[in-house]
């Protein structure tokens, strides 16, 4: 996928954007993620939507981000989920990973490769979600964070992350986890 950068760019200090990133071989910005699939109980699933100031390319997935160095990814995921959302589910009650996967995409005008995984939360929907946690940088990239009911997510145009979201929640769901971690787009 091929994004511009967020219209924040220049409210931030790229090598704090990058410092957890590193520099591979091949001229790619790489890191490690870790991202929640936190759903409620009217089975709507939270997500948080890039900034961008055209509709058309409006685009939106699950709380997540890069592992701080020594972080395991569980832990970065509950982390990432509170500091994203203000919703506080401890590391081991997060289930998973339930997927893993290799994103890449353009951030804040650099080409990017994340490897990420997911893990699944049910969580209480009447809790308020929160932005107050957002860091420069996500305030900066992130335009928006919500709950979306799966019925929409399964009929929208805009696009989601991960691509499969709606049937690998459904399937959490209705089924709860199998015990494998599948690899997904």
């Amino acid at each position: 996928m091929n994004e511009p950068a967020p219209s924040g760019v220049d409210a931030v200090d790229l090598d704090e954007v990058f410092a957890e990133w590193h520099l591979a071989d091949d001229g790619v910005w790489e890191r490690d993620a870790a991202r929640v699939i936190a759903v409620d109980a009217a089975r709507r699933v939270l997500l948080v939507g890039a900034g961008t100031d055209d509709p058309e390319r409006a685009r939106w997935f699950t709380p997540g981000g890069g592992l701080e160095p020594g972080e395991s990814e569980r832990a970065a995921a509950a982390r990432e989920l509170f500091e994203e959302s203000g919703l506080v589910v401890p590391a081991d009650e997060l289930v998973g990973p339930v997927a893993v996967r290799d994103a890449e995409f353009t951030y804040f005008g650099r080409p990017c490769r994340q490897h990420e995984a997911l893990f699944y939360a049910r969580v209480d929907g009447a809790t308020p979600v929160r932005t107050d946690g957002w860091t420069a940088v996500e305030r900066a990239a992130v335009a928006d964070i919500a709950w979306w009911d799966l019925g929409e997510l399964a009929t929208t145009t805009t696009t989601i992350y991960p691509p499969l979201l709606v049937s690998l929640a459904t399937e959490l769901i209705e089924h709860g986890w199998d015990g494998v971690t599948r690899t997904i787009d």
